[in-house]
């Protein structure tokens, strides 16, 4: 089997070109609303992240971790700040370079594999924005050390995280029901690896709270705010309309600083 993170990577290719919500890039109108002020971003599905969680603009240097698809980029980069973007699906990217290229603003496009050393120095960024997505990779504790190492003393970690609740699920049986237990690990347990490789679902993992809350302490960094979020009612499947309905929380998200 190739890397998991390449199978990955193909996986979020295949559903932007078919839709996919979060790989659909701002619009001229959406554009022309945040150089007006008018703007939201989001780590997880609903809640849009407070605007006090943001260091100003200007001036500041922005890394959308595993955040490309030109939907929050696009919006740092019109309100002044110096943006690099690092991502490894192909589709993405382009959404990155397509929205740049039509607004006339300047972004770096790195494709890169988070599970690797990220390929920036030490201290080379005042903000990392990291949506939902380290349940692509099995070994979160790399990612925040790495986060840690790119940021500059004081630097601010945003992270949007999936909190496992999804996985106890099989979404394709009806009626619902809990088929997984938690940590879901299919590398180390191929029985689950049939389904997700079958339904172009990738390769996901959950993550606990000790390595997603506990993991960014351990690397070195103070949780200094933090919200809860739902399945959005976008999502397809009954997972995802029976945890929303029964008010049942499946993402964090963490404002973080680095001591």
């Amino acid at each position: 089997m190739e890397n998991y993170t390449e199978i990955n990577a193909k996986t979020v290719d295949k559903w932007v070109d078919e839709g996919w919500l979060w790989g659909r890039p701002l619009s001229a109108r959406e554009c022309a609303e945040a150089r007006a002020g008018r703007w939201d971003v989001v780590l997880t599905p609903c809640k849009p992240v407070p605007k006090d969680w943001f260091p100003p603009f200007p001036g500041a240097r922005i890394l959308g971790l595993a955040s490309g698809g030109g939907q929050q980029m696009p919006v740092f980069a019109l309100l002044g700040a110096s943006c690099v973007v690092m991502d490894l699906s192909d589709r993405q990217l382009e959404s990155e370079r397509l929205v740049a290229r039509r607004e006339g603003y300047a972004i770096d496009v790195v494709k890169a594999d988070m599970t690797k050393r990220f390929p920036f120095e030490d201290c080379a960024f005042d903000l990392i924005f990291h949506p939902v997505s380290n349940c692509y990779v099995e070994d979160v504790y790399h990612v925040w050390r790495e986060c840690y190492r790119v940021l500059r003393p004081g630097g601010i970690l945003l992270s949007g995280l999936d909190n496992g609740i999804n996985y106890l699920f099989d979404e394709y049986a009806r009626p619902l029901t809990v088929v997984n237990s938690l940590p879901y690990t299919p590398l180390k347990n191929p029985s689950l690896l049939e389904k997700p490789l079958k339904n172009h679902d990738g390769i996901q993992f959950s993550h606990t709270f000790d390595e997603q809350i506990g993991g960014q302490i351990k690397a070195g960094f103070v949780i200094a705010g933090a919200y809860e979020d739902l399945n959005g009612p976008c999502d397809d499947g009954d997972t995802q309309d029976a945890t929303r309905a029964f008010g049942i929380p499946a993402f964090w998200a963490t404002r973080a600083i680095k001591g």
